[in-house]
């Protein structure tokens, strides 16, 4: 009897092997969960959010319309508030509430450039053109910046034309002329 109940035994372990399957963790906003191999899938299109996705299209398509939601728009990229922080899409809405008239946009705007802000740096000439528009519709803070603005301007230009002249007059030596020359039918050279 006990011959004949190993290799059952066996056998059925052997079947139970072959019919467990193999299992993946899957981790996302909900928890972490141990599921069957042959059942998980990934789809990158798929949208894990669709509520905020939709509540996200809506005030873009408003931001289109409306300056002030462009501006809206704008901080809560720049901040990461209900949406995913990106300094790029900041920066874009907050063009685009400034090119509508936006007064507080354009003085941001001009803040920003004179700063630089993240990767991008300073940018005076940029920040001349928006604080200008500003000033021209009254705001004192504007004008402030306007001056800090053209003043690191022209400091820039200098700074670029001092580089230049340095950087030409590097290669002075290039234009010496040869004192040495190979003598025609010869491989000899000749120098004076």
């Amino acid at each position: 009897m006990k011959r004949l109940m190993l290799p059952l035994l066996l056998a059925l372990c052997a079947s139970a092997a072959q019919t467990a399957e193999k299992t993946i963790r899957i981790c996302d906003e909900t928890g972490c969960s141990d599921r069957p191999q042959s059942t998980s899938n990934f789809d990158p299109n798929r949208d894990s959010r669709p509520e905020e996705t939709k509540r996200l299209q809506v005030l873009a398509d408003m931001a289109n319309q409306n300056p002030l939601a462009a501006f809206d728009l704008s901080l809560r990229y720049f901040r990461g508030d209900g949406v995913p922080r990106d300094s790029y899409l900041g920066l874009r809405w907050m063009r685009e509430a400034g090119q509508h008239g936006y007064l507080p946009a354009q003085v941001a705007l001009g803040r920003i450039y004179l700063a630089g802000l993240d990767e991008m740096g300073p940018d005076s000439i940029e920040a001349e053109s928006w604080l200008s528009l500003a000033a021209q519709r009254g705001s004192i803070e504007a004008r402030e910046l306007l001056l800090e603005a053209q003043t690191a301007k022209n400091s820039e230009q200098a700074l670029y034309r001092s580089r230049e002249v340095a950087r030409k007059s590097r290669f002075d030596w290039l234009a010496t002329p040869y004192r040495c020359s190979m003598l025609r039918g010869s491989a000899a050279w000749y120098c004076r």
